[in-house]
Formats: C-alpha cells, sequence, structure tokens
C-alpha cells in the first residue's frame, strides 16, 4: 500500500473516530442535562409528599358547643357550634399569651382547623365530653420551616413566621407534639388558595377524562381512515392531497387546535365550557394524525403474502383486511395510539384557551363537569406567589412525568408481547 492511501485511510479512520466521540459527547450531555432536570425536579418536589401535623388537646365540652341533650345524635354534632372549642385547642398550645395575640398561634394552623376538629368527634363520638388529643394541618408557611425550605436567619420583618411562632415551634418540635407523615391529601384534596390543602385530585381526574374522551373519539376515526386509505382508496391525486395535509397537521402547533377548539367547540356548539369534554375532543383532534400514520405503517409492514393468501382463499378484500390485515398490525397501532396520547397527555395551550385554567376546587365526577389537568395545574401553581406552591409544583410534575412513564412502558411492552417478526 502506497503512502497516498494510507493517508487516505487514516483520514477515514480518523473522521469515523471523531464522528463517534461526537456521538458519546452528545449522549453525554444530553443524560448530563436529564440528570440535572430530575435533580431539580425530585429534590424540590419530594417534601410535598410530607404534610406537617401540630398536635394539641381538644376538649368537647358540650356547653361550649350549645349541645343540650345528654344522648345527641349524630345530626346534633353536625350541627354543634365548633368554634370556641377549635380556638380553646389552640390557646391551649400556650395559655399566657394575651388575648388579643391569640391570633399568632392560629395562623400557626390550616384555616379549617375548626372543621378539622369538628370531623375528629363525628368519627369518634364517644369523645364527647372528653379531652383528647388532635392532629391540626400545620399552616404553609410552618410546614415549610418544619421541611427547611423556609429561612429562619433573615430578620423577622422579612418573614411571614415571626419569633415568636417560631419559639412555639421550637417548643412544640422539642416535646414530638410537630409530625410529619405522608401527605395524602396532596391525592385527594381539590386546589385551594392554600398551599397546605392544595391536591391534585381535581386536575387528576380532569386529565382522566380529558385523555379517554380523546381516546374515544381519536383511535376509531384514525384507524378507520387509516384502513380506508392504505387498504381501499384509490391512488390519485386526491388521496395524495389527504396524506400530505395528515403529515402536515401532524406539524402544527398544538396552540392551533385550541383555537380550533376555542372558535367551533365553543363558540358554534356550545359545549360547556372548563370541561374535559371539550378538552378531549380539542386533544383528540391534535392526536389524529399521529394515530393515523402509526396505524398505516404497522398495516404496511403486514406482508402482502397474508393478503394474497387469504383471497387465495376465496376471502373478500373487506374480509382480507378485517380478519387477518387489520389484527396483525393492531399492536403497532396501540403502541402509536399510546404515544400520541401521551404526548396529549403534556399539553397545555389548547387547554388554556378552552378555558381549563379556570380555578376549580371540586373533583369532578363526569367528563362535562369543570376541570383543570395536570399540565395546567402545573401552570397555575407556578404562578403562585407563596412558598408552599414550589414544591407542589415538582411534585405535579413528578407525578405527570410518571403518568408519561407508565404510558410509555405501556407502548413498549405491547409492542414488545405482541408484535410479529416477518421474516
Amino acid at each position: 500500500m502506497n503512502e497516498a492511501k494510507r493517508k487516505l485511510l487514516n483520514k477515514r479512520y480518523r473522521a469515523e473516530a471523531n464522528f463517534k466521540l461526537f456521538g458519546q459527547i452528545a449522549i453525554g450531555l444530553a443524560l448530563l442535562f436529564l440528570a440535572v432536570f430530575m435533580y431539580k425536579i425530585f429534590s424540590k418536589g419530594y417534601t410535598a409528599f410530607q404534610k406537617t401535623w401540630i398536635v394539641t388537646e381538644v376538649h368537647y365540652d358540650k356547653e361550649l358547643m350549645l349541645i343540650e341533650t345528654d344522648n345527641p345524635s349524630l345530626e346534633d354534632l353536625e350541627n354543634a357550634d365548633y368554634y370556641d372549642i377549635a380556638y380553646k385547642a389552640m390557646t391551649r398550645l400556650d395559655p399566657s399569651l394575651p388575648e388579643e395575640d391569640d391570633r399568632q398561634l392560629i395562623q400557626m394552623v390550616a384555616f379549617t382547623y375548626e372543621q378539622e376538629v369538628k370531623n375528629h368527634l363525628l368519627k369518634n363520638p364517644s369523645l364527647l365530653g372528653k379531652i383528647a388529643p388532635i392532629r391540626l394541618t400545620a399552616s404553609d408557611d410552618l410546614d415549610q420551616v418544619h421541611k427547611g425550605n423556609y429561612p429562619r436567619d433573615i430578620p423577622e420583618e422579612d418573614r411571614r413566621v415571626n419569633d415568636y411562632q417560631l419559639k412555639i415551634y421550637d417548643m412544640l418540635n422539642e416535646r414530638g407534639d410537630i409530625l410529619s407523615k405522608f401527605n395524602l391529601s396532596f391525592f385527594t384534596n381539590p386546589d385551594s388558595r392554600e398551599a397546605e390543602l392544595a391536591g391534585i385530585a381535581s386536575s387528576f381526574m380532569g386529565t382522566v377524562f380529558s385523555i379517554l374522551v380523546c381516546l374515544a373519539f381519536s383511535f376509531p376515526i384514525a384507524v378507520l381512515a387509516a384502513i380506508y386509505l392504505e387498504e381501499f382508496a384509490p391512488k390519485n391525486k386526491f388521496t395524495d392531497f389527504i396524506e400530505v395535509n395528515i403529515n402536515n397537521l401532524a406539524a402544527v402547533p398544538s396552540i392551533v387546535f385550541g383555537l380550533l377548539g376555542l372558535g367551533v367547540l365553543l363558540a358554534v356548539f356550545n359545549l360547556p365550557r372548563s370541561t374535559p369534554l371539550v378538552g378531549g375532543i380539542t386533544l383528540s383532534l391534535m392526536t389524529l394524525p399521529t394515530i393515523i400514520i402509526a396505524a398505516r405503517a404497522s398495516l404496511k409492514a403486514v406482508p402482502p403474502s397474508i393478503r394474497e393468501a387469504a383471497l387465495a382463499m376465496g376471502a373478500s378484500n373487506m374480509q382480507t383486511t378485517m380478519h387477518h390485515t387489520v389484527p396483525l398490525s393492531m399492536p403497532g397501532t396501540l403502541s402509536g395510539t399510546i404515544i400520541g396520547l401521551a404526548q396529549a397527555l403534556g399539553e397545555t395551550a389548547p387547554l388554556i384557551l378552552i378555558g381549563m385554567v379556570a380555578f376549580v376546587n371540586t373533583i369532578p365526577g363526569t367528563p362535562v363537569d369543570p376541570a383543570a389537568s395536570l399540565p395546567v395545574q402545573i401552570y397555575i401553581w407556578s404562578e403562585s406567589a407563596e412558598r408552599g406552591f414550589v414544591e407542589k409544583v415538582s411534585a405535579c410534575i413528578m407525578v405527570l412525568l410518571g403518568f408519561l412513564i407508565l404510558m410509555n412502558l405501556a407502548a413498549q411492552i405491547i409492542r414488545h408481547k405482541f408484535e410479529r417478526k416477518w421474516n
């Protein structure tokens, strides 16, 4: 081998080595950015799955509760007055505090403390007339102090928790009356203006209903369209025009579909605003091209020999398609559908335009009830100024990521379990 050929060969090897190096650097940078992103999300969000409680004692005094009967019914307990006993339960934390300053103790718990005292008795009617320990939800500021997310070394005038409240907190924490338990209410409560009470139940159910509506509308329409275009439609300029537009629709920004939902579904058909029904239909319009493309690719992957064998046995074109081609292509179609739904799950812009950004503090029971969605909930909480919502945003992102991972994992399992390998 002469010198010129050796130089050319070495140059080619160096180019291949550089290409591999650049590819490894790109993958390394992508993994680094992903690791930093996941660290930031998890480091800020994991504390949202813990809830802080203050333990105190409440005296269920019948006189203060305005109960006149000796054996009150549950209805009597339901209609009793709980303000005084709830108030005394909090002031019991520091009896020496002047009455005009009692508000400082009340601010250490959520505004629902009276309702919590009531619910505790309704669950345990035998406590009437007795003194019993009770756990009250700590305020979001005290919750952040307990989790170490709230700085204590700044001037008092710059803190929402004053020095007296910090002293009471330290006293309670030292004697074990500050508890931190799993925050089940994060998953069972609807949204709230108070960070310590806010949960994702409403937005989670809104997301579930939206995805179900999206699946109900997009899957049958997309599969039928793919079957017709791939198996029955004549190959002419009109079908070519349809195929080009399907591919173009897959690249249209999602906000355009939101404008379509706003201008057609709400303005023309007068469907209920801010509901998963409208959100699901809007998302189905956006998901249709993705599912059609995936279904057509799955149909093309079925070998022609399958069709030829069925036709040779006397099957019609419809029987060949519905009994052989479509079942064999269904694993790829389903995996493409799940990926399309996962993409729709993370959309925010179209849902904002149709009004699903409204504050909803009730859990929807049907697709026509007002609701938010997980991506919109993240957007709403990210606009809130309270420190307690910072961890809520990250925790909601973690739940959404978990939802997306499960859907993509389901798509991969379906593909690998049912996909046929053609030789």
